[in-house]
């Protein structure tokens, strides 16, 4: 059997770490970076959708019609792994996941038999101290840019809001007309700003009911709508930008591998992080080798396994990893492709019953769109 390669993000040109400061630059404050090609205003709007990847997109145009009649000005990755948390923060900070640290949903807090998870962040873990880099957003405003971040109140204060977007001035908003508005208003007050929107429906929708859905579709089609209403109701001249911060692919229970029972994958294994389409497998001292050739040979043509060092010499997390966040990878990285994913169904029992998945290194999980229309 040929295994395919594992796809790599392109750090340093089309990443979402690079998008950040490209609209900065658009927007009349350059901080380098590469070009992107965007247009120049002097407001922006960013709309991110939680889990709208660039091919489950194309694959929709007679759901999205307006979204997909939007210039494309460039192709997007996300970033290794292609989750929720990594791509934020790399998006916050214009920085790869081993300059920010936020390497996945889910790793192990060093010299410590637990692990952090991202998105339900713990108060004993300083998110400043765990993601030290500035955000871009604190770059704007010191530049005199005033930026906006409109989401959920539960997201307020968030380790990961914390992370990704200090610096940010905080607006609640929950439906989708409300973020609109809420978007439009920020933006009308100043003569040159930025907005950052937060869309999760479509993730949602997507891990709960797959990407082959009504549920899935519907919930697409109100985004379209969304990108309508925005180009509507933003202040005159104001370019919209939308992004997404991973694809996903459907997996059915035939291409879920127990790794609670499967012979190979229990021994020596400590503490077992990441998610099911890209796993960070923590041995117990002195197992990390066996845990290695064990996990490679179990999962043999289904996933990419390699060492700690194997990933990081290979650049999956960007041109290096700073040496305090080393630890926080796994020693074993087990990364799922085609319809394959490693669950934990005792220890992870909503996480095993999903059908979309996303975290691994394949096209259908880290290309994203770019799309750029003005209101």
């Amino acid at each position: 059997m040929t295994v395919p390669a594992p796809v790599l993000p392109r750090y340093g040109e089309t990443t979402l770490a690079e998008l950040f400061p490209a609209i900065l630059g658009a927007l009349g404050v350059p901080v380098g970076g590469p070009n992107l090609r965007l247009g120049s205003a002097d407001r922006g709007c960013l709309l991110l959708v939680d889990g709208l990847g660039r091919a489950q997109l194309r694959a929709h145009t007679d759901t999205a019609s307006y979204l997909t009649s939007l210039r494309e000005p460039a192709q997007l990755t996300s970033c290794a792994p292609s989750t929720t948390a990594t791509s934020i923060v790399s998006f916050g900070t214009g920085r790869p996941p081993g300059a920010h640290g936020v390497l996945g949903f889910k790793v192990r807090v060093p010299g410590e038999a637990r692990m952090l998870n991202h998105l339900h962040w713990s108060d004993r873990v300083d998110p400043v101290v765990w993601q030290p880099e500035p955000t871009v957003f604190g770059r704007a405003t010191a530049a005199g840019m005033p930026a906006f971040f409109v989401g959920p109140e539960s997201f307020r204060d968030s380790g990961l809001t914390v992370a990704a977007t200090r610096g940010a001035s905080y607006l609640n908003a929950e439906t989708a007309d409300e973020r609109v508005d809420a978007a439009a208003a920020a933006l009308a007050r100043v003569d040159r700003g930025f907005a950052y929107v937060y869309w999760g429906e479509v993730d949602l929708a997507g891990h709960v009911y797959g990407t082959a859905s009504q549920e899935w579709r519907d919930a697409v089609a109100a985004v379209d709508a969304m990108v309508l209403r925005l180009c509507e109701r933003l202040p005159s001249g104001t370019l919209l930008w939308v992004t997404s911060d991973h694809g996903m692919v459907d997996i059915g229970a035939e291409g879920k591998i127990d790794a609670e029972a499967t012979p190979g994958l229990v021994d020596g294994v400590l503490l077992l992080g990441g998610e099911p389409r890209f796993r960070h497998v923590y041995a117990r001292s002195g197992a990390a080798a066996d845990v290695l050739r064990s996990w490679h040979e179990v999962l043999a043509g289904r996933a990419w396994v390699v060492s700690r060092d194997e990933a990081v010499e290979s650049g999956w997390f960007g041109p290096r990893v700073e040496r305090s966040m080393l630890a926080r990878i796994g020693d074993v990285l087990a990364v799922p492709y085609a319809r394959w994913a490693v669950v934990a169904p005792r220890a992870e029992p909503q996480a095993t019953a999903l059908i979309g998945y996303h975290g691994s290194l394949t096209r259908a999980e880290l290309d994203v769109p770019l799309l750029e229309g003005r209101a």
